[in-house]
């Protein structure tokens, strides 16, 4: 099977770029949620609205990475294999296993010898919970459900929701593509999980970890990136329409994850739906206006690293909470100067960033190239299939 010309293989330097500021609020948060940047010296100069959107935007930030993820995973398969209906079930999960697995039994092995070890913050206390319970959540892909009922889990831990309900849709993906076939099938039902988001976080009202965690929002989300590559796979858009599209979602993304907060009283949950939409368009634009512009592929000056940040975000979201609590643990002992405590951050930023590439060099990527040169080999020609796909 041909690759679908519509999708470039060369890695979209503003996707990438958009993942690293997704990447960065994350970690913007978890470190916010201990030293709040509003609480520090900055609260003098900056706008209190704008240093709390700094930190408390983990969860939409979240959320792009779902759309983003669902783009391109739905991509690389109509690049791949030409229609979803031809997608091979091994090679998917052979391909998804590679990247996913290696890091994540090696994060649960560690966490689970620092919980016997009793080392300080990543000891599994609540009565509610266990260390067997807390491991087989998150390789039962349901680490969500086991937070809701039994309360949050260690910082460490507590990351491993978002890949529940990601793992869940790596499942479910190509099984839907080969029972479906066809586009006219499948894009009604991807319509209707998409416009339901507001429902089904709704359904939620009453359970905080379950309204953030629940795996109908976050496949709605995912869902909207798959109509996104599936439209971009249809529609060649002009030069134009591209640069609308990155602008006009660029600039509603950016206003809900700073001023969102205006929005709820009078939309609701309906502000999740809009920053989803928003974000899809955004990315949309991204693909399109680097197949129309070639100047467009060209990256954007200055801003390298946080584009390197996009493509080692797997690794950065599993690992930047070892810095975090040991930088937090520093601050604590030394007084907790909150009027300085925004110095902390780019520290904290800078090691979360190289403890992933260390992470990424010397372990997923090698054994995500390992597994692949033993277990994945096309089926046409028996030659080993080694690449890596960018997501």
């Amino acid at each position: 099977m041909m690759p679908n010309a519509a999708f470039p293989s060369h890695r979209n330097a503003g996707i990438d770029l958009l993942r690293g500021v997704s990447i960065l609020l994350v970690v913007m948060n978890h470190i916010g949620l201990r030293i709040p940047l509003h609480h520090t010296g900055l609260a003098g100069v900056l706008p209190a609205w704008f240093l709390k959107a700094l930190i408390y935007n983990g969860l939409p930030a979240v959320y792009v990475f779902f759309v983003v993820s669902g783009f391109l995973i739905t991509r690389n398969a109509l690049q791949r294999w030409g229609t979803l209906g031809a997608v091979h079930l091994r090679d998917f999960y052979v391909r998804r296993f590679a990247r996913i697995v290696p890091l994540l039994v090696m994060l649960i092995a560690v966490l689970g010898l620092l919980h016997e070890l009793g080392v300080h913050d990543y000891v599994i206390h609540r009565s509610t919970q266990s260390l067997g319970g807390a491991v087989a959540s998150a390789f039962g892909l349901y680490l969500n459900v086991y937070e809701a009922h039994t309360g949050y889990l260690p910082g460490n831990w507590d990351v491993l929701w978002s890949l529940s309900i990601e793992e869940l849709f790596y499942l479910g993906f190509p099984l839907l593509c080969l029972l479906l076939r066809r586009v006219r099938f499948m894009a009604p039902l991807l319509v209707l999980l998409v416009l339901s988001l507001p429902y089904t976080r709704g359904l939620a009202a009453g359970n905080e970890i379950w309204m953030e965690k629940a795996y109908l929002p976050g496949m709605s989300a995912i869902a909207s990136g798959v109509l996104g590559a599936l439209l971009a796979a249809r529609w060649q858009a002009s030069a134009s329409a591209a640069r609308a599209m990155v602008i006009g979602g660029g600039l509603v993304l950016t206003g809900l994850l700073l001023r969102g907060d205006l929005l709820w009283p009078y939309l609701g949950n309906g502000v999740m739906l809009l920053l989803v939409l928003s974000t899809v368009t955004l990315v949309l634009g991204l693909h399109a206006r680097a197949a129309v512009a070639p100047a467009a592929r060209r990256p954007l000056p200055g801003f390298g690293w946080l584009r390197a940040c996009g493509r080692l975000s797997y690794e950065i979201y599993l690992t930047h909470m070892f810095v975090v609590f040991v930088a937090v643990d520093l601050y604590r002992a030394v007084g907790r100067p909150l009027a300085t405590g925004f110095l902390w951050y780019p520290p904290i930023l800078l090691l979360a960033g190289g403890l992933g590439w260390v992470v990424a060099r010397w372990i997923s990527q090698p054994c995500e190239r390992g597994l692949r040169a033993r277990w994945l080999r096309s089926a046409s020609t028996g030659v080993v299939a080694s690449g890596r796909v960018a997501t």
